[in-house]
């Protein structure tokens, strides 16, 4: 975050007898397009305090909030799991997929409702093929390609690198390619503890035609079953959107995320999504462009939106 989009990050840690026994990180995002803010995390599913004693919690938000106040901010955003401030305001727009991988590759195959099983087994027959790669050139090319095509603007390549740099294994490439060797589908995932995280993914256009993106997500959890991973966590998705209705398709529950808010007095809930009416004809327009033109316009835009 401070590397890559010079947001101002620090952790914050409750202590109790020299034992560290919470930890709060939170990120500055200033930004003359839309305000002034502290989050925990920016472009992440979850944020929060990671805690072994719940009696942090309150101090943890007490000292994130003087902070906030403290450098003039607008607000305090916490991405959390679970609710934590039932006083505050929340913004209900995501929710989370998770489910726990079985011990057997084949009945997770069948644990996938019928439809969504056929789609899985005609990109087999489709000849696709999965790789991992060593960096995340071609991942980049396939994200920066599919958000442009949802009107909004790329992350960095440089945060991607910086991904892989800081996580090592834990932060893997899958590339899905078709029986020409061309690259249809990738995914950069998050490995963590007992966890597979599909985090960031891009596609071709023809990759719907191939089931590529099917196959993609087969791969990640059959692959995580035979490497002894016990959850899968699809992440986040708007409600009512393409990409819940996909992820449901898989048998997945939808389960709400908690986007807790503590606002300055007079400062509105922001409305940073791309569902919000009065970004639509930016969108349509963002749609449009050269793809080496939203790439560099995004490597500047995307560090405003956290």
């Amino acid at each position: 975050m401070q590397e890559v989009f010079r947001h101002r990050t620090l952790y914050l840690l409750a202590e109790r007898a020299g034992d560290i026994v919470g930890v709060l990180p939170v990120s500055e995002v200033k930004s003359s397009l839309f305000g002034h803010s502290v989050v925990s995390l920016p472009f992440c599913v979850y944020g929060g305090c990671a805690v072994t004693d719940s009696a942090a919690v309150s101090p943890l938000h007490t000292r994130a909030w003087e902070f906030c106040q403290d450098r003039g901010a607008d607000y305090l955003e916490l991405r959390n799991r679970t609710l934590r401030e039932a006083e505050w305001l929340r913004q209900d727009l995501y929710v989370s997929f998770r489910r726990d991988i079985l011990p057997d590759v084949e009945a997770n195959m069948l644990a996938i409702p019928r439809k969504q099983r056929a789609m899985v087994r005609k990109g087999i027959k489709a000849g696709l093929r999965s790789e991992i790669d060593s960096d995340v050139e071609r991942f980049f090319r396939l994200y920066a390609d599919n958000v442009r095509r949802h009107g909004t603007p790329p992350l960095p390549k440089e945060y991607f690198r910086s991904l892989q740099r800081e996580f090592g294994q834990q932060a893997e490439v899958l590339t899905v390619i078709d029986t020409e060797g061309r690259p249809v589908s990738s995914v950069l995932t998050f490995y963590f503890r007992d966890e597979v995280l599909p985090y960031h993914a891009g596609d071709l256009e023809r990759a719907r035609d191939l089931a590529a993106n099917d196959f993609k997500y087969w791969e990640l959890m059959r692959r995580g079953c035979e490497r002894g991973y016990r959850v899968f966590d699809y992440g986040r998705s708007k409600v009512g959107t393409g990409s819940h209705d996909f992820k449901k398709n898989w048998g997945f529950e939808p389960q709400p995320l908690h986007y807790e808010f503590r606002l300055r007095r007079g400062t509105e809930l922001p409305q940073k999504n791309p569902l919000n009416p009065k970004y639509q004809l930016l969108i349509k327009a963002w749609r449009r462009l050269p793809l080496p033109v939203a790439n560099m316009l995004g490597a500047y835009l995307t560090r405003h939106l956290s």
